[in-house]
Order: C-alpha cells, then sequence, then structure tokens
C-alpha cells in the first residue's frame, strides 16, 4: 500500500512510514475498506462493456423487427390486411347505413355518429402492431371512404329510385365532407396505434429530432443531462402526437356532424 502523507510504498503490515516516519495505524480501517470497495468494484461489468452489449441487443432486437415486418410486408398478406381493415369497415359501414336508413329509417344523425366511431378501432390496429406507411394507407383510407359514401348511396337509390352520384354543387359538397369524415375517423386511429406502436418498440438508441434536441437544449437549464432532455423530447413526441390525434377526431366529428349542428 501507499502511505497516506508521502505516497512511498509501504508494507501493508507496517505502522509507521519509513520515509515520512509518521504512524498509519489510524488510516488502516479506511484503507482496507477502500481495498474491499475496489475488490468489489472489480467484481462488476465494466459500465463500457455494458453498454457495448445493450447496444448489440438493440441491434438484434431492430434486425428481428425488421425481418417480422419484412415478413409481414408480402403480397398474400398485404391483400389480407387490406381485406381485414378496408373491406370489412366498408362492409360494417354499408350494414349500418342499411339498418339505420332501410330497416329501422331512423334519424340519420345515428349513421354520421356510426361513421365516426366504426372506422376508428381498424385504422389503430392496422398501425399498432407493425410500422407502417401512413400516407399509403391514407390513401387506401380516402379510397375507402369514397367507396362507402358511394355504396350507401346506391343502397338508397335501389329503395327511393334516385341517382346513385351527387347532381348538385350542394349534394357534392356533402358527398366530400361525408367521406372526409370518415377518412379522419381512420386517420386518428392510425395516428393512435403508431403512438402505440412507438411506446412499445422504443429504445436507448432510437435518434431525435435534432431541431427538437436544439429546442429542448435551449429551454432547460444549463447542466441539464442527456437522460432529461431524451425525456423532454419524448414527452414532447407524444404530446404532439395525441394533440394531431385529436385534431384529427375533431375534424371528423364536424365534418360528419356539420349538417346536424
Amino acid at each position: 500500500m501507499e502511505c497516506v502523507y508521502c505516497l512511498s510504498s509501504v508494507d501493508e503490515r507496517a505502522n509507521v512510514c519509513k520515509v515520512c516516519k509518521r504512524d498509519l495505524y489510524l488510516f488502516r480501517p479506511l484503507l482496507e475498506k477502500v481495498k474491499d470497495l475496489e475488490a468489489q468494484l472489480a467484481q462488476h461489468q465494466d459500465p463500457v462493456e455494458l453498454q457495448t452489449r445493450v447496444a448489440e441487443l438493440e441491434d438484434l432486437l431492430a434486425a428481428e423487427q425488421a425481418r417480422h415486418e419484412q415478413k409481414h410486408a408480402s403480397p398474400w398478406r398485404l391483400l389480407a390486411d387490406v381485406c381485414q381493415f378496408l373491406l370489412m369497415p366498408l362492409i360494417l359501414l354499408l350494414l349500418a347505413h342499411a339498418m339505420i336508413t332501410v330497416v329501422y329509417d331512423v334519424n340519420l344523425l345515428y349513421l354520421r355518429i356510426a361513421s365516426v366511431i366504426l372506422p376508428m378501432p381498424f385504422g389503430f390496429y392496422l398501425f399498432k402492431n407493425f410500422k407502417r406507411s401512413i400516407f399509403g394507407w391514407f390513401a387506401a383510407t380516402a379510397g375507402l371512404a369514397a367507396a362507402s359514401v358511394i355504396g350507401m348511396s346506391a343502397i338508397t337509390s335501389l329503395v327511393d329510385q334516385t341517382p346513385v352520384m351527387p347532381q348538385s354543387m350542394v349534394e357534392w359538397r356533402e358527398f366530400i365532407e361525408y367521406a372526409a369524415s370518415i377518412t379522419f375517423s381512420f386517420l386518428t386511429g392510425m395516428l393512435l396505434g403508431g403512438l402505440a406502436y412507438q411506446r412499445a418498440h422504443r429504445t436507448g438508441r432510437n435518434q431525435d429530432t435534432p431541431f427538437l434536441v436544439a429546442l429542448v437544449s435551449g429551454y432547460l437549464k444549463e447542466g441539464a443531462s442527456p437522460k432529461d432532455i431524451h425525456l423532454m423530447i419524448k414527452k414532447l413526441e407524444d404530446t404532439g402526437s395525441s394533440l394531431v390525434a385529436i385534431g384529427t377526431t375533431a375534424m371528423s366529428i364536424y365534418t360528419g356532424l356539420k349538417a346536424f349542428i
């Protein structure tokens, strides 16, 4: 061991330093405790090695997710998704229209409420378990909405002998607003599902947006740790996604129920 006064090498059994001649017995218990702590620390894994291992595991997880999503993106899987998440809500919307307007002939307000509610869970579960292109599915959803409104008009045409397609600017506006209501409802579900997917698959290596990093770094006080910045960024991202989902929900309700407000 070393002398605590002159840092000379001293025998571990010595009570006096042979160089500076000072007593060491008062410091012996402390030195022994430090030695024990160093031995215990040596038994623990190196933090750098541990971090490297965590990074390797995250890479393996990301690769496995990529393989799983690639398998899911096969043509047959895509066809199954179209049937499950597009054709199924289309059938339910047409069935709701037939039951409300033809079978029971009740107020159309109930049909508009059903049109706002029905597409949302399909969009949520579509994006909840897999990472998808929101623009591609949004375009498909717009097609679903247009097909739904045309299908509803066709059902009405069979019963009342009216034209299937709109015949005036007012009817076209109602057509577009109704289709937009269905589209925004589905979009709300997709945004909420995507948010759930991000939360479930979030890892420590996810890169933050540079703009948000700069924004949060300027907002937080000096000396804030990277962990604090990372947590703040995730809160901002979650809050932003939630606000967008609320906005699309409001648009769906407004366009769908505008005629009844």
